[in-house]
């Protein structure tokens, strides 16, 4: 009985090949109504001593099917992880697809070079609140009450005669009134003012820069300024200074250089405003305008960019968008 069984259990696990089939062949052998489950259920018609032998083959026949069923069982389980793993398999070979890798965003590397430049002229780092009083903003740097400057759509103020300075110049009053000339500083950092369009962003970024000594005449501002556009822009810039008014430079100027845009025409484009420092700021800070004299000067470093990358949008360089931003790794 035990060989027949086998044989025919064999002969059925060798046309399987999922679990299912599997449980089918179980219960055929197996079940409560299986073969062997039926045999066993027979003895009860047998002598005691014919139920003791047959008893004994029926159990061992059992056993013998059952370990089969776990051998096809393994077999089964163990092809489904070797087809799943076939499945998911990686070609090793394959090229990959590259790291991406980031960068320094335009608008720091045109800092980061700025202030490059200038502390290679000597001058020092200084760095400020960016929320302001009424007096470091305006008052000090002899800007009067009724300068547009003030108006709300152009400063955002907050409480207690606090604002958003409107530029970094504040540093230049704090500076002066801590400390003794020589001073050579440049103040970078971020400004606000209400003010929106292709050219204009409510925050962008300054660099100021003072020098008080004595003896500083247009002539040191001149140099220093020409020879940082060399530096920037190229040694063959041409620059111009035109007369122009801020109220805490006396006299003023707006320094222009030679530029081609483009459809191609030479023309000129403002870079930077600049002057010597104001007696009446000297003022403030208990400076005696006889003795000292100051040369000053501000940069908006978007603009500088601008000009720097052909960029037509100031805008363009708050919008995260990768494929502009990949332009400057």
């Amino acid at each position: 009985m035990s060989d027949n069984y086998l044989t025919r259990i064999k002969k059925d696990l060798k046309k399987i090949s999922s679990k299912n089939e599997l449980m089918n062949i179980k219960s055929k052998y197996l079940g409560k109504k299986g073969e062997v489950t039926l045999l066993t259920n027979s003895l009860k018609d047998l002598s005691i001593k014919d139920r003791k032998t047959e008893g004994a083959k029926i159990n061992k026949t059992k056993k013998q099917i059952e370990s089969l069923l776990e051998d096809k069982l393994d077999e089964i389980q163990n092809k489904l992880i070797s087809n799943k793993l076939d499945e998911e398999r990686i070609d090793v070979t394959l090229p990959s697809r590259g790291t991406s890798f980031g960068s320094v965003h335009p608008i720091s590397q045109v800092l980061q070079e700025v202030i490059k430049i200038f502390t290679d002229f000597g001058f020092e780092i200084t760095e400020g609140p960016e929320i302001e009083t009424d007096y470091y903003n305006f008052e000090s740097l002899n800007i009067p009450k009724d300068h547009p400057a003030r108006d709300m759509q152009d400063t955002f103020y907050l409480e207690d005669n606090k604002l958003l300075r409107t530029h970094t110049s504040p540093m230049q009053i704090r500076i002066m009134e801590n400390n003794k000339p020589p001073i050579k500083i440049i103040s970078p950092g971020k400004v606000y003012r209400c003010d929106s369009d292709v050219t204009h962003t409510p925050m962008f970024h300054q660099v100021e820069g003072l020098l008080v000594d004595e003896l500083v005449t247009f002539g040191n501002l001149k140099g220093i300024l020409m020879e940082f556009c060399s530096r920037f822009f190229g040694k063959d810039t041409k620059i111009r200074f035109r007369p122009s008014y801020f109220p805490f430079t006396e006299p003023s100027a707006e320094l222009d250089i030679e530029w081609i845009d483009k459809a191609g025409d030479k023309t000129w484009m403002e870079v930077l405003g600049c002057g010597m420092v104001n007696p009446k700021v000297f003022e403030f800070v208990g400076y005696d305008s006889n003795e000292l004299s100051g040369l000053a000067f501000g940069m908006g470093i978007e603009r500088l960019a601008m000009i720097k990358f052909g960029i037509t949008d100031i805008r363009y360089f708050y919008q995260n968008d990768l494929k502009f931003l990949s332009q400057f790794q």
